[in-house]
């Protein structure tokens, strides 16, 4: 009986405490094959699997099934590390997608801001805790990053949570 009310108090826990946010607003319509192509990381949210590295880029390219593959590419204690991953969308708009790494865990991938020609793309997830800025290039114009930093608290995220990854300026 001691393990059943402890695996209710968890359940409890864990399900009634978890904090409600608003739906993630997301941009109308996503060109999936405008969207296709590489993008480096410009800032982030700090998470675990992107500790340690630089020179951040994802490619996404489309999949015969219709699904997209995703290889995430860094640098980390001077060695290229490689992941990769599929995505598909889950709505007609082509802006929620879902993402796995490690079938069969799938996070949410929903794209709230996308510039008209593709050239960067901020992406977040419904509960605040993922944020990305992605630019075509590996140095975004500081204008546009102004703008974008200043929609954040709109979007329920801060800017003050951003991790800027270093780049070789390559690209």
């Amino acid at each position: 009986m001691k393990y059943i009310l402890f695996l209710s108090f968890l359940f409890i826990l864990f399900t009634g405490c978890s904090a409600k946010h608003q739906e993630l607003k997301t941009v109308q319509k996503v060109d999936v094959n405008k969207y296709l192509g590489t993008w480096y990381e410009i800032a982030r949210y700090d998470n675990f699997f992107e500790k340690g590295c630089s020179d951040i880029s994802a490619t996404y390219s489309l999949r015969k099934d219709g699904k997209i593959n995703v290889e995430n590419k860094c640098t980390k204690d001077g060695k290229i590390d490689i992941a990769i991953g599929e995505a598909y969308n889950i709505d007609e708009s082509f802006s929620k997608l879902k993402v796995s790494f490690f079938w069969p865990f799938y996070g949410n991938y929903q794209i709230i801001m996308l510039d008209e020609k593709y050239s960067y793309v901020v992406i977040g997830e419904p509960k605040r805790e993922y944020f990305w800025i992605l630019s075509r290039t590996s140095i975004l114009d500081e204008k546009i990053l102004k703008e974008i930093l200043q929609k954040m608290p709109s979007y329920g995220y801060s800017k003050d949570k951003l991790i800027y990854p270093k780049h070789n300026h390559n690209n």
